[in-house]
């Protein structure tokens, strides 16, 4: 019963993932579902549902359907209704009911691609992992697919060389990190070299100006925007995809796509959300840095490493916590020890005391966020992940937390709890609360207090 919630709501589903990653491309996404699972992504997973048009449909599959599998209904409906709409793609999603009972998903997008001239893709989706999954395996599809193969010609050596020397020594390390933004300033040359967006959907970042604010952030630096996968991007934007020198990636969801990117077209890509002033500039000198060297980069992990050398957080080895979600093991257990109930701050066998802030959420924006307030607070911040995650994207101060029993055992030895508004009834008498609204979480619930954090001074010191 681990695997059930109590006090919290759950996260969108991958069905529902793809659903936002592919919403803006020109295809037609059809999830094989009982009727109403459409609305339920439409009214609150959505929020460009009202604006913008797409094509998101519902198989609405019956129960006699269910029972007889009659396949030829869905190949009809799809192949029919593409006749009639001409979509650039077809995307044939997964959920419960043809995971249960077995739907070969894959032959039935190979008949309706025949049949149609248009191309199918079938998502395993099952409607049982969360929207990280999906958004990951719609764009990694989207990449393969489309990219174009090919050099990318000119753009390869539009970064300017800058002065890359380092002091390595650690009582330097915060004077470089009070720098970075002065020494990004230096004009890069014409355009400055291209920095794609992967992995931006509205299920993480809310229509709050987050993107566009980015995409500033990318040009101050004296960069130049490329694709921003997928918000405010075309199938032919994807096409363009292998120009970049850098794929900034901002989710856990856009992860896969910039290692296809990588493999593909020798792409490297930095890890992180551009919060704050002083994180914010070090991330512009990490995608600078890559765009010079060709390799990737955690750069919160690279944040909080240097901030740990100047001297503002004390970092022990813990790569015992450093797990993959996807592991059986780390559901049964993730720290030793069972948590006593009581004071915020007992620690129930877990070896590290007197923790200041827990942020709970996605990986990438967490992380970036727990960074972003260690170097302008000084406040120590680990993340607690509740999604999928690859092991990469964690710190080894962070905890994958997939169950709300791992949140419970975990929350009581920190001081205060950054946290979409419904992990409310988590968190513990005497611990402070600061509320971060986040889509995939509560919906669009929060929509008009979702604050945007990009490239600006945290207002609020936790």
């Amino acid at each position: 019963m681990r695997q059930t919630t109590g006090l919290i709501s759950t996260y969108s589903s991958d069905e529902f993932g793809i659903c936002s990653a592919l919403y803006e491309l020109g295809g037609m996404v059809v999830m094989h579902d009982a009727s109403g699972c459409n609305s339920t992504y439409t009214t609150h997973d959505e929020p460009r549902w009202y604006d913008m048009d797409s094509m998101i449909y519902i198989s609405a599959i019956s129960e006699t359907e269910a029972i007889l599998g009659d396949d030829d209904k869905l190949i009809g409906d799809l192949i029919e209704t593409a006749k009639e709409l001409q979509p650039k793609f077809i995307a044939l999603v997964g959920a419960p009911i043809p995971y249960m009972i077995g739907t070969d998903l894959d032959a039935v997008a190979k008949i309706v691609s025949r049949r149609t001239g248009i191309r199918c893709f079938a998502f395993a989706a099952n409607g049982m992992r969360d929207y990280t999954a999906g958004i990951s395996m719609a764009l990694e599809q989207m990449v393969k697919e489309y990219a174009a193969d090919g050099s990318k010609g000119s753009n390869a050596n539009m970064c300017r060389q800058q002065d890359s020397t380092r002091k390595s020594d650690a009582d330097h390390a915060s004077e470089e990190f009070d720098n970075i933004q002065k020494k990004n300033k230096k004009d890069s040359g014409d355009g400055g070299c291209i920095v794609n967006i992967i992995g931006a959907t509205p299920l993480d970042f809310s229509l709050n100006g987050s993107i566009s604010s980015i995409q500033r952030w990318i040009a101050d630096h004296g960069m130049a925007n490329g694709i921003c996968l997928s918000m405010g991007c075309s199938l032919e934007d994807v096409e363009q995809a292998g120009e970049a020198q850098v794929n900034l990636v901002v989710s856990a969801g856009g992860l896969a796509a910039a290692k296809v990117l990588r493999e593909r077209f020798g792409t490297p890509y930095v890890a992180g959300v551009p919060f704050g002033e002083r994180f914010s500039g070090f991330l512009a000198d990490q995608v600078r840095e890559a765009a010079m060297t060709s390799e990737n980069c955690v750069s919160y992990i690279a944040a909080k490493n240097l901030l740990c050398a100047a001297g503002s957080g004390s970092y022990r080895d813990a790569a015992y916590r450093r797990k993959n979600i996807s592991d059986p093991a780390v559901h049964r257990e993730i720290i030793p020890g069972k948590p006593k109930t009581g004071s915020a701050k007992n620690t129930g066998g877990n070896p590290d005391v007197g923790k200041t802030l827990a942020i709970i959420g996605e990986a990438v924006c967490s992380a970036s966020l727990a960074a972003a307030i260690e170097a302008e607070y000084g406040v120590k911040a680990d993340v607690l992940c509740p999604l999928e995650t690859g092991v990469e994207l964690l710190h080894p101060e962070d905890f994958a937390a997939p169950e709300e029993d791992d949140l419970l055992r975990l929350i009581g030895n920190y001081t205060g709890v950054i946290a979409d508004p419904l992990y409310r009834p988590l968190v513990r008498d005497g611990q402070k609360f600061y509320p971060l609204p986040h889509e995939a979480f509560s919906g669009r619930i929060y929509d008009g207090v979702n604050p945007n954090l990009i490239a600006v001074r945290l207002a609020q010191k936790p």
